[in-house]
């Protein structure tokens, strides 16, 4: 339990908790090098295949930036090179993150959730990135992954505006995998993390890294002739025989992650 957070892990999952209900969850920046320090523990613990950020109470997520540390003159010296919560500008973890958005997911709160691999909400969740009406910019990845996620015209329609965004409409959009009832955000993001563990990890991070990577690509014959380290690492491993000999013998693989 750290000061601003709570961690859990069970078996090969860690749960993060923004904890900070009395702030709807909003991020200084004492609790980024917080954050920062678990996702780096998170990516370099070879018993850890999936993380799930999600947030304490069920108002908020997250509400981004708190807006009145900053204004008070509070030190923004501790803002880590991994970004807003540690993870808006870590680009170098190959293991799925997912979001479980519990209410509301505003400015930074929202560039945590895009910054994840998938996203799980509420039924009375709500996405925005209102920046613009307070005079910023969500500069922390919201204003490229947005775009990325769900195209651009749908992006600046959001960014643009600042306007709030449902749960329902988010899964319409594009940006949110499940909508689940209100209080289950976190079950329903444990039920996916359940399926991608079921899958062997070393291939789940090939799967990402390449995805990723390969959008980079100036064509999908580049993408597909692309060398990624997390495929020469699980075609190196042991469960790239297991799998097939699990299937062959007709029983659950028993993967090792190396």
């Amino acid at each position: 339990m750290g000061e601003y957070s709570l961690v859990e892990k069970e078996g090969h999952l860690t749960i993060i908790t923004i904890n900070r209900p009395d702030v709807m969850n909003a991020l200084h920046a004492p609790a980024h090098a917080e954050f920062s320090a678990i996702f780096d523990d998170f990516v370099s613990d070879p018993d850890q295949w999936v993380a799930i950020i999600t947030g304490a109470g069920d108002r908020a997520f997250s509400a981004g930036n708190d807006l009145k540390y900053q204004a008070s003159g509070g030190d923004m010296s501790m803002r880590p090179a991994s970004g807003f919560a540690g993870i808006t500008a870590r680009f170098d973890n190959p293991k799925p993150v997912i979001a479980a958005v519990n209410g509301v997911a505003m400015g930074g709160g929202f560039e945590i959730a895009l910054a994840c691999d998938l996203i799980i909400a509420s039924e009375n969740a709500i996405f925005a990135l209102p920046e613009p009406r307070v005079g910023l910019a969500a500069l922390a990845g919201g204003v490229h992954r947005l775009p990325r996620q769900i195209g651009m015209k749908r992006a600046l329609g959001m960014m643009l505006t600042g306007r709030r965004v449902s749960a329902e409409e988010g899964e319409h959009l594009g940006f949110v995998n499940e909508v689940v009832p209100a209080g289950e955000a976190l079950q329903g993001a444990k039920a996916w993390a359940e399926q991608i563990l079921e899958c062997a990890p070393l291939s789940v991070r090939a799967s990402k890294e390449a995805a990723m990577q390969g959008m980079d690509a100036p064509s999908l014959e580049a993408a597909m002739a692309g060398r990624y380290e997390q495929v020469s690492l699980m075609q190196k491993s042991t469960d790239f025989i297991e799998g097939p000999l699990a299937f062959s013998e007709k029983r659950p693989p028993n993967w090792q992650g190396k």
